[in-house]
């Protein structure tokens, strides 16, 4: 099954344009919210990755609209793609049910990782001072 998440940030936004996507791009489900993504409480993605079964496609409108950071967004995936459930953000054109989506979703991870020895290098040199 093609499952869609939609978020938009605060009550005044509307996600109308995210729903007309999601629901081109052949979702037969959307969860959607209302709430800021530096949450981490999002019920509805909470309960979005819940019902996502082995074989489901996650889909979403753009990459920010599923993760509170690189890190959180990498999390997300690596759970997704342990489950066998593919995901797709259809802004970016990533779609890890193939194998170069699968090439371009671990370049970011290898992105966010050298980001994070970077900040760790940095925290010590600054420690030794």
């Amino acid at each position: 099954m093609v499952i869609g998440y939609a978020r938009v940030s605060t009550d005044d936004q509307t996600n109308a344009a995210q729903l007309a996507e999601l629901k081109k791009a052949g979702c037969k489900r959307i969860y959607e919210e209302k709430i800021s993504g530096r949450n981490v409480d999002r019920p509805e993605l909470t309960r979005c990755l819940e019902r996502l079964d082995e074989g489901d496609t996650l889909v979403v409108w753009r990459l920010d609209r599923l993760g509170r950071s690189l890190a959180d967004l990498l999390e997300i995936v690596n759970t997704l793609q342990r489950r066998k459930v593919a995901f797709v953000s259809l802004k970016e054109k990533f779609d890890t049910s193939h194998a170069a989506g699968r090439l371009i979703f671990h370049v970011f991870a290898s992105l966010a990782e050298f980001e994070r020895e970077l900040i760790r290098e940095r925290t010590m040199a600054g420690l030794v001072l």
